[in-house]
């Protein structure tokens, strides 16, 4: 399989789990204690690096650290966007726009030596 789509789709798995560690708290346990939102967390991380340290062991033979950044950042925005206005119901903002575009110019540097 093509280590670059293998390690899209893990990150994309990574990225959905990292999404609820991070933010689903927010949500569903603002009324519990934060200890308790930190340990739910942690265990929801646990799988994220599950799937986020085998993305990168694999993107990285045949990308530099940089472009899996910049990939990986990509990918948060895309699985956060839907996220925060389906999930969290945020109002959706043009500067979900903005941040998109600035990250295809990190895409752009990051990936330019690829495309000529």
């Amino acid at each position: 399989m093509n280590p670059i789509f293998t390690s899209v789709a893990l990150l994309f798995c990574s990225n959905i789990f990292m999404t609820f560690a991070w933010y689903a708290h927010l949500k569903e346990l603002n009324h519990k204690p934060w200890l308790v939102a930190a340990l739910v967390s942690w265990g929801i991380a646990l799988v994220e690096y599950l799937f986020q340290v085998p993305a990168n062991r694999i993107g990285f033979t045949v990308m530099s650290v940089g472009q899996l950044k910049i990939l990986q950042e990509v990918i948060t925005l895309t699985v956060f966007v839907p996220f925060a206005i389906f999930y969290l119901k945020e109002p959706l903002k043009l500067d979900y726009l903005w941040a998109g575009l600035c990250m295809l110019g990190a895409v752009y540097f990051m990936f330019r030596d690829k495309l000529a």
